[in-house]
Parts: C-alpha cells; structure tokens; sequence
C-alpha cells in the first residue's frame, strides 16, 4: 500500500539532469563572486578610496543583505514557485552586478553589493530547493548534491583565478561585470528545461511581521558586531544593538508561534538534525570568511603576492574541498551517519587553522600556508557535503524553500558575524601590538616592519578564535546530529533524530 500511495508525488522529471546544469550555474556565479570580490579587494580600496574601516562592508554589504533575507528569499520560492523566484533572482543579481561594476564610489559600490545580496536572498533558496524537490532518491540525491557542492568548489577555484586576472591586467570593475554572462544564460536555461513538482507549492500568506523582525534582528546583530571595532564592546551604541537584536529576534519567535502561515515554520529548526546542521554550519563559516579576508590582505601585502598569485596561493584549499565533496562526502553520506563526516570534517578544517595561527612576516608557503589550506578545504568539503542534504532532511515539500533557506541564512550570517566579529578582534589585536611596539619605528624601515608586524599579529589572533570556533562546531555537529545512514534503495531511513514530528508529513523529502 506504502507503493501506491508515494508514486505519483516522486516520480522524477526526466528532465532533471539538464535542471542541474542550469542550477549549478546559478550557484558558480553566487560562488564565483564571492571570492572575485576578495581577490579584488584591495584593488578596489585603494582606486575608491575606502578605508580600512570600511573594507570590510564590501563583504558584508552582501553577506548582512544575503542573510537577512533568506528566509523571505525561501518562503518566496514557496509562494511564487522556485523556477520564476529563480529567474528573478538571476535577473537582479546581474543587474546589481552591473551597477556594482560602475561604481564611482564608496556608497554605490555597497549598495551595489547589498542589492547582489538581496537577489542572492531569492536565487539561493530557489536553487537548493529545487534539487531537494526534483532528487527525491537517496542515491541520485546523494549524486545531485555532490555535483552541486562540486561546482561550488569549481566556482570557487574559478573565482580566485579569473579575480586575480582581471584584477591584475583589466580591472577590479571586470570582476562584477563578469556575472552577466553567467546569469543570462542561467536564466535561458532555466525558462527552458526546469519544471517543479507541482504539489510543493506553498500558496499560504507571506508573514510580514516575520520579515521585519527577523531582518531587522539580524542586521542589529551584525551591526554590532561591527560598531564594537570603532566603539569598543562596552560602549552603549554597541551594547544597544545587541540588545535591539535579542529583543527583536525574540519577538520573531513568538510571532512565529502564534501566526497562522510563518515565514519560518518552527518544525523545520526544531528537530535536531536540521537545527545542529544550521547551528554548525553557521559557527563553521564565522571561522571561514574572516580567513579568507585575512589571508588575501597577508598574501598580497605582507608577501606581495601579486592578484593572480594570490588566486593561485587558495587553489589548493579549492582542490582539497572538491576533493572532500565529492570523493569522502559524496561517497560516505549514504554509508555513515552524518555526524560521523560531519564532526570530523570541521576538526580536519580546525587542525588547517591551528597551523595557520602561525603565520610571520615571512612565511614559508609551502612548509607552512599549503598545508593548512588543503586541510581546511578537506575538512570543510567533507563537512559540507552530507550537511547540505541533512538540511532538508524530512521537510514537507511545501516547506522545502525555507528549509533550504535556513542552511543558506546560516552561512550567510555567520559569514557577516564572522567577517565583522573577526575583522574587529583582528583590528583590537593590531592597535594594542602597535601600541606596545611604537618605540621600534625608529626610521622608516623599522616603521613599515611594525606596521606589518601589528597586521600579522592581528591577523593570527583572529585564526586563533577561529580554530575554537571550528572545535566548537565539530563538538555541536556530534552532538545534536544524530539521523541514521540513509537508505540506498530510496526509503525514508531516518534515525531517532528524525523523530515522530515529522512521521506523519507526507509526502517527505529523503536523503
């Protein structure tokens, strides 16, 4: 009986393969910006004239915009339908692109980055929820979302590359406007080969309260973190925010439980599966993102990589995450339990960064860089992987859009909490080395050696608190992930995790 009830709301679209295609070029474009942005950077900063304060906003301008509205962004693709929402926000995303390449100064080159983050907000959920909708079979499942963690690995590699090129012999601008192209023809393909099932469709409402509190929460958040660089943690605009965000995220959750169609369903976070993958994965990216601003900064001006070395130089962090992806994670996430690549993707990932606290003014890069880059990229590959199918792990399809928009709102705010939290222990770590120091810029030379060293100084601290984040989100993953191995012939083969919640949700998403 179980046969012929599930059968018509599985059958897979025939088409889905070629779907992928035009999918994971949505995704290399999203990926491939992001670390364009960093190659370029400096680039940027030095030809706008932002300052060292304000650097950091080009990141998370995007990342602050991206995760504050993911959930709006997810539960959009419910109500409109993932392939127009998809569409859409290739659409603007090449347009943000474009203004952003144009960009005469400081404020529109933010504000072209929080539009791209904005748009981001509605492709990213679409994408991830139409693999979850269109792959329902644990093996295919388990082959799409390696192909797709394949290609954000790919976009990644490709970004450092093209980055440093454009950079070094067009210009910064070219970096933005290398997205067009992608999403033009993202977008074409999409018009022509995607089709979602049907019955997924959630035509409830949107819960604007939601969307206010939960965006204005999360900016507030990452503001202070922000604000406590200039202000210092105990000022009172600092300590306002933090408040303001508790309150109105707080607020969120009772708005939450009380309204009749929410923009984020607590049965999607409150099963520990889907809630440890979050909370990890969110911890795992705060430890990321400031590395990767640290080590551009430390690669191309404390070593005086040019752009293209520098893209070069994260290469093998790139290999090592596809590598992970696709060979250990791909491979093993139908096999083990996810806590078991999980828990020690993110300890592999910690021992990179432990070996990158060491960082001096002259570093070796092979004895001493290489390495911790291809750990972190193994760890974090590995990690990932079974991660991103844990996200919509048992979720009814009508709520496919927000849960994948959750693993999204994850990384994408500990990406803004840990670019803004990081950047500030870093620039503390630096004033107080400086200070300290002073009396040793006894001639230019000298002076330009303490300047570096300060730099350096702060830089390892932040990898420090980094490496403790990564143990953290290893020990959380262990610890709340408990969903069995999968099972291969397509069933549902959930462990205790699963839980009896979503035992009547039918028809159910597997992994």
């Amino acid at each position: 009986m179980p046969k012929t009830d599930a059968l018509p709301a599985v059958q897979p679209d025939p088409r889905r393969w070629k779907a992928l295609i035009f999918i994971g070029l949505a995704q290399l474009m999203v990926v491939l910006d992001a670390t364009i942005v960093n190659i370029a950077l400096p680039s940027a900063q030095q030809d706008l004239g932002i300052t060292d304060g304000n650097r950091q906003w080009v990141i998370t301008a995007y990342a602050l915009a991206f995760g504050g509205l993911l959930l709006f962004g997810g539960r959009v693709a419910d109500l409109w339908g993932r392939k127009r929402t998809f569409v859409v926000g290739l659409t603007g995303f090449a347009l943000a692109s474009a203004l952003g390449g144009a960009a005469a100064n400081t404020a529109m080159l933010l504000g072209a980055r929080a539009l791209q983050g904005v748009f981001g907000a509605l492709l990213a959920p679409a994408a991830l929820s139409l693999l979850a909708v269109m792959f329902t079979e644990a093996k295919e499942r388990a082959k799409a979302f390696g192909i797709y963690g394949a290609i954000a690995g790919g976009g990644g590699a490709i970004g450092l590359i093209l980055g440093g090129l454009l950079t070094e012999y067009m210009n910064w601008r070219w970096t933005f406007f290398v997205n067009i192209p992608f999403a033009v023809v993202a977008a074409i393909g999409a018009v022509m080969v995607i089709r979602e099932p049907a019955e997924g469709r959630n035509r409830n409402r949107l819960d604007v309260p939601g969307v206010i509190l939960v965006t204005t929460g999360l900016v507030a958040l990452v503001y202070g973190f922000t604000r406590a660089e200039s202000d210092g943690w105990s000022s009172g605009m600092t300590i306002g925010l933090f408040v303001a965000a508790a309150v109105l995220l707080a607020a969120f959750v009772v708005v939450e439980q009380k309204v009749k169609a929410p923009l984020l369903p607590l049965r999607v976070v409150l099963d520990r599966n889907r809630g440890g993958v979050y909370l990890s994965l969110g911890l795992a990216v705060i430890g990321m993102f400031g590395l990767f601003l640290f080590l551009t900064y430390y690669l191309q001006i404390v070593l005086d990589y040019s752009p293209v070395l520098t893209g070069v130089a994260f290469l093998p962090m790139v290999a090592g995450m596809i590598t992970g992806s696709t060979q250990i994670g791909a491979r093993l996430m139908t096999r083990v339990p996810a806590r078991y690549l999980m828990a020690p993707g993110f300890l592999v990932a910690s021992l990179g960064m432990l070996i990158l606290t060491q960082i001096d003014l002259d570093s070796s890069y092979p004895a001493l860089i290489l390495p911790g880059l291809v750990l972190m990229g193994l760890g974090m590959g590995t990690a990932f992987m079974p991660a991103m199918s844990l996200a919509t792990h048992g979720v009814q399809p009508r709520d496919a859009g927000v849960a994948s928009a959750m693993v999204n709102t994850s990384q994408q705010v500990g990406g803004a909490i840990g670019t803004a939290l990081l950047n500030t222990i870093a620039a503390s770590a630096t004033t107080t080395w400086l200070v300290a120091h002073a009396g040793e810029a006894t001639n230019p030379a000298a002076a330009k050696a303490v300047q570096f060293g300060g730099m350096v100084h702060g830089f390892s601290t932040a990898i420090w608190w980094s490496f403790g984040i990564l143990v953290l989100a290893a020990a959380i993953a262990f610890v709340l992930i408990n969903a069995g191995r999968p099972d291969a012939g397509g069933g549902a083969g959930e462990g205790a995790g699963a839980g009896a919640a979503d035992a009547n949700d039918v028809p159910v998403l597997v992994h």
